[in-house]
């Protein structure tokens, strides 16, 4: 038997493994089209192992992208670091969460999702779910970041913010792909830039 502490980094080695062999697997191929046994042989795991962590295949990818999309939460740290230490109230932490997303390459994460997932076609609701997953996930991992750090302040402004700013992101996100269909040029970051504006502007003032 391994030790308690071995078993646990174990565990988490062969996670990381599955996680970055799935992402790679979505990068070579443009789609998260790969079965339990591809993962399994790039991540260097049995399928049993795959299943001791994950539920299914969409669990994978949900994780992947979630993961790919902590960008956002990683900014946002490197934001709150920079700034001097004070206390903190509604407008600090709005103006934090929105300069994380402003610093953060958001498209290219959607781009990377929307790729993986294989668009959204109107008869199959997968690649939808997957996608209000994936956004669920890092709303619910900002906001506890941002409650932490703002400990003086009610948690649930923190959650109403994060909440308000993520699933505006979301939205914006739809427009952004219908209108340039996940490309990354120019024009494309530049109609980014002006719809993120645009959805902070509407949630500071208000309606």
């Amino acid at each position: 038997m391994l030790p308690t502490d071995r078993r646990a980094a174990l565990k988490a080695r062969h996670r990381r493994a599955i996680i970055e062999a799935a992402t790679a697997l979505i990068s070579e191929s443009g789609a998260a089209r790969f079965s339990v046994d591809q993962l399994a042989a790039r991540a260097d795991v049995s399928r049993r192992t795959v299943f001791n962590h994950f539920a299914s295949i969409d669990d994978i990818v949900t994780t992947a992208c979630t993961d790919v999309l902590r960008v956002v939460v990683d900014n946002f740290r490197a934001v709150f670091t920079a700034s001097p230490i004070e206390p903190g109230n509604r407008a600090s932490m709005f103006a934090a969460v929105a300069a994380a997303l402003r610093a953060s390459d958001v498209p290219s994460v959607i781009a990377f999702i929307w790729q993986a997932l294989g668009g959204f076609g109107p008869g199959d609701p997968r690649p939808q779910q997957i996608f209000q997953a994936t956004f669920s996930r890092t709303t619910d991992e900002l906001a506890r970041e941002l409650a932490e750090r703002n400990a003086a302040e009610d948690s649930l402004d923190a959650e109403l913010l994060v909440s308000s700013l993520m699933h505006g992101v979301e939205v914006i996100a739809h427009h952004w792909i219908a209108e340039t269909g996940a490309a990354t040029d120019e024009a494309a970051l530049a109609l980014w830039a002006r719809l993120l504006d645009r959805l902070i502007d509407n949630i500071r003032t208000g309606y």
